[in-house]
């Protein structure tokens, strides 16, 4: 985001969007962030400076250069990068306002998904930006951000920052009553699938043929891929199956797959041929069996949710997909240039709120919508 767009009637309109000018003003001191009039006279100002550096990609020297210009701060780079590290409990809190706001105070034409049977759609995903310096990339140093997608508001309603230390949880988000929680392979997490489902929520996750231990109603290895072969032409198989858990009783889930149309069946294995090939190891005949399903596992009860209904809600996964792409070509977010963890997530953060205040506009643009479609 260009500096230019943080300046006039658009700056105006996201204070607006961000509760006003008299409320950023008390916020911004309350929360420490802004504390006296020096080089900046007002909160408001403070807020506009930090986000242009942060949505900007000019460095502290020419950020400093263009407030100057503008008349909004006189300092220099280092009171700027003081000012940056000092913002972050305010970021902090105007995130959190925007995702529990939603679209309090909009007008969302409510779309019911079919598939879904009155029940909330939250998708869940994360992105990665790697770290700034030298050594930390080639560490493998990330900062990873787990979100959560609202599908009936089009909009993401939990974020969460960490660094490369913490991996994907499914179940890192509060459990929205009634909600389906959907993810993809890295979310068959049998005690994390646990947790939501105690915690009120149901789920659907696409499964690995190899991703967990598969056991059968006696508690005996289930042989996966036998499964699918004696159904292969149905295309279809719905039932029962259970996942080992370590120290806990197995986890009962429905074990849903659907056999791919030739084109998509050719192009699944000739990815899974890339990838062994990659890995320098050879392919297992178990894989390329696997490649021809879309192999899936809920929480859903077979009398309410059909097979189909199964499918269609997984597909919907696509609009988190599109969330992320916005969130780092629309909104910018690439590899922080700041070395600091603190400045860092100043960026970060601002990226997030830059994608909140503006998320909600997309679904207008997008020519089609995943809820129409399925309604």
């Amino acid at each position: 985001m260009a500096q230019s767009s943080l300046t006039q009637d658009t700056w105006a309109q996201t204070v607006d969007r961000l509760g006003g000018a008299e409320f950023l003003e008390v916020e911004g001191r309350a929360c420490g962030a802004f504390r006296r009039v020096r080089e900046v006279k007002c909160a408001v100002d403070f807020l506009q400076l930090v986000l242009a550096f942060c949505l900007g990609t000019e460095g502290f020297r020419l950020t400093a250069a263009w407030a100057e210009a503008l008349g909004l701060a006189s300092l220099s780079n280092v009171a700027l990068l003081k000012r940056v590290r000092k913002s972050l409990p305010w970021l902090e809190i105007l995130v959190a306002r925007q995702l529990t706001l939603g679209f309090q105070g909009r007008s969302p034409q409510p779309v019911t998904i079919a598939a879904a049977h009155g029940r909330p759609i939250r998708l869940v995903d994360g992105t990665t930006v790697t770290k700034a310096d030298l050594a930390s990339r080639t560490g493998g140093a990330l900062w990873r951000v787990h979100a959560v997608f609202n599908l009936a508001e089009e909009r993401f309603d939990a974020f969460e920052l960490t660094d490369e230390t913490v991996g994907e949880r499914f179940d890192s988000a509060a459990v929205m009553a009634g909600e389906i929680r959907i993810g993809d392979r890295n979310y068959l997490q049998p005690d994390a699938i646990a947790r939501i489902i105690a915690a009120g929520g149901d789920v659907i996750v696409r499964a690995r043929w190899n991703g967990v231990r598969w056991l059968d109603a006696n508690g005996e290895k289930a042989d996966l891929i036998g499964l699918l072969n004696g159904v292969r032409g149905l295309g279809l198989l719905d039932r029962r199956i259970w996942i080992a858990r370590a120290g806990e009783a197995p986890l009962a889930m429905r074990l849903v797959a659907m056999r791919r149309p030739q084109e998509a069946r050719d192009k699944a294995i000739a990815s899974a041929r890339r990838k062994a090939q990659k890995n320098g190891v050879n392919i297992r005949p178990e894989t390329i069996i696997a490649a021809e399903w879309m192999i899936l596992v809920t929480s859903l009860p077979k009398a309410t949710f059909s097979l189909t209904d199964i499918g269609e809600l997984y597909r919907l996964r696509w609009r988190i997909e599109i969330a992320f792409k916005h969130l780092k070509s629309g909104a910018g977010l690439g590899r922080p240039s700041a070395t600091t963890a603190e400045t860092a997530k100043a960026y970060i953060l601002a990226h997030l709120l830059m994608i909140l205040l503006t998320e909600p506009l997309i679904a207008d643009h997008l020519g089609f919508s995943p809820r129409r479609e399925a309604a």
